[in-house]
């Protein structure tokens, strides 16, 4: 469980971290590294069919990246667990291409979306299909695409994600479910929603 007082340190440090200390990058690594792993075991405890990908290399790989970005201005810890959400998101989906490509025919890695995200019933959804999905809504609109990513892949708060994107908690509720509405239609129809 994290105290305001540890949250205050990995935004100071994460601001410090973005005017180019590299001590506060270094000290952040012991602040974060069990939240990063609680994200990435969620991810892959999620999937259905079986990955070769562990969560402490999903963690190294996606801190890597991160790491060696010094054009990010971190706003706080939610905005750090979002990006790194994100990355996470990347890295995986990179793997299921890969995976795919190396077996064709084979299927995509599967993600178990339970209630927690607010979805009606649990389902299962295709992470490639998902990622793609999400693409096209960022191309129609971006703000409810963050949303998603932020919610879905981030375990972000409604609070916490209202807060990242700077717009009221109730914007943030509004989009949510719009946005899930029309992923849950985008993908239904190509039978890639299972209940």
């Amino acid at each position: 469980m994290r105290t305001a007082s540890s949250s205050n340190q990995v935004t100071e440090l994460l601001q410090r971290w973005s005017r180019g200390e590299a001590a506060a990058r270094d000290a952040l690594i012991p602040l974060v590294y069990d939240e990063l792993r609680r994200l990435a075991r969620y991810f892959l405890a999620s999937q259905r069919s079986a990955h070769t990908l562990q969560s402490t290399a999903l963690v190294h790989e996606a801190y890597l990246r991160l790491a060696g970005r010094n054009d990010l201005h971190w706003e706080n810890r939610a905005h750090f667990f979002a990006v790194a959400a994100q990355l996470m998101r990347r890295i995986l989906v990179d793997h299921a291409r890969k995976r795919n490509s190396a077996k064709r025919g084979s299927q995509n890695l599967t993600l178990l979306v339970e209630d927690s995200v607010d979805l009606p019933a649990r389902r299962e959804l295709d992470l490639v299909v998902l990622n793609d999905a999400l693409n096209t809504l960022a191309a129609i609109d971006q703000r409810q695409s963050q949303i998603v990513e932020l919610r879905f892949f981030g375990g972000l708060s409604i609070e916490d994600t209202s807060r990242v994107l700077e717009m009221s908690p109730a914007t943030v509720k509004r989009e949510w479910a719009v946005a899930r509405a029309w992923l849950f239609a985008e993908m239904k129809p190509r039978g890639r929603l299972h209940q």
